[in-house]
């Protein structure tokens, strides 16, 4: 059994992965992904394709998907001084003013001006904020959602490494596999990977089982793929992300109550969101800030079940999964999944945890 000490310590949430295990693509079709099963009272794993979860859920119980949409808030441009840029929209800070990621060769300047998507947009450098991380202002009047819509790029995330020309070939195809079947609500910077994995067809069975599936909202921003940076995990500051927690999800949770069903959260988001919401004296429609952070020992009160991705050592994605599977359990499937070649981060395989 852990002690304190190190369900504390950061360094217990680390793992050795050959980087040829870090998917680079998708699998085809979505629901073909590797499929873990954590069954925690027994410490038992079984080894599944992702279409078979519905073997896994139960009559009564209610599936919780993240609807949020994807921004394509990539884009490819040239500095004034003719160089290339690379801008990554993370958050709007008023009306034509947005945090975001810049990335170029050489020195980057207050006040430098930078054209983007063959001049699709224009924009100033207005602000140094840290590292990489700049305040662009964008020319008045441009509809920039309109933009992004047409021209923009999924924000696919750092390891995944391509050449400049075939991310180009596949700028289409990330701008549709880099998102949800269910997602209608833009405004995230990162996609619910664990929710990537489900087809309308899947979705449908899932119904068609007695299974019922409703949906929040949590706009993922990329400060919950940080790593974190500090010896004690608690000291960890998670950045705060916008949610929704309709009405009709909290009938659909008090119904499955009633009858015994579970709540199976697909993905860490929905989880943050519904465990949010949790806290609260009365369970009921919801929306606002959360910059709730699950790490051991956290008590679970709504999630019963977890679908989740395989994550990046030392995230508080990882100490969630720790949280909710033990963190012994959680680090012995991910040495197993190694072992067994399957696929990691955002467009690798899942596990259920249940």
């Amino acid at each position: 059994m852990a002690s304190p000490e190190s369900l504390e310590d950061l360094a217990s949430y680390d793992y050795e992965l050959p980087k040829d295990l870090i998917a680079q693509t998708p699998a085809e079709p979505r629901d073909h992904s590797r499929l873990m099963i954590l069954h925690t009272r027994s410490e038992r794993i079984e080894h599944r394709q992702f279409f078979e979860i519905v073997n896994y859920l139960r009559r009564g119980d209610l599936l919780i998907v993240n609807d949020t949409k994807v921004l394509h808030c990539r884009l490819r441009g040239v500095r004034s001084t003719g160089g290339s840029v690379e801008v990554c929209l993370l958050e709007e800070l008023e009306p034509g003013l947005w945090k975001a990621f810049v990335k170029a060769r050489g020195r980057l300047e207050v006040g430098e001006r930078i054209r983007l998507e063959n001049g699709r947009l224009d924009a100033v450098l207005a602000q140094h904020h840290s590292d990489r991380t700049w305040a662009v202002r964008f020319s008045d009047g441009v509809d920039l959602s309109t933009v992004l819509e047409e021209v923009g790029r999924a924000p696919l995330p750092p390891y995944i490494r391509r050449s400049r020309q075939l991310d180009e070939e596949m700028r289409d195809y990330d701008r549709e596999r880099y998102q949800t079947v269910f997602a209608c609500k833009p405004g995230a910077v990162a996609a619910p990977t664990a929710g990537l994995h489900f087809t309308t067809d899947l979705l449908d069975e899932i119904r068609d089982s007695g299974v019922s599936i409703c949906t929040v909202t949590l706009h993922v921003g990329l400060g919950t793929f940080q790593p974190i940076r500090t010896e004690a995990i608690s000291q960890h500051t998670m950045e705060r992300e916008f949610f929704v927690f309709p009405e009709e999800c909290a009938e659909a949770v008090a119904r499955t109550r009633r009858i015994g069903g579970r709540v199976v959260s697909v993905g860490t988001t929905c989880c943050r969101a519904l465990e949010t919401v949790a806290q609260q004296e009365k369970l009921g429609e919801s929306s606002g800030w959360t910059c709730l952070y699950i790490r051991p020992p956290f008590q679970f009160r709504l999630v019963d079940a977890l679908i989740t991705n395989f994550h990046l050592p030392r995230t508080t994605l990882l100490v969630l999964a720790a949280a909710f599977a033990g963190r012994r359990f959680i680090l012995r499937a991910y040495r197993e999944a190694v072992a067994e070649g399957y696929r990691f981060y955002s467009y690798g395989d899942a596990m259920l945890i249940q």
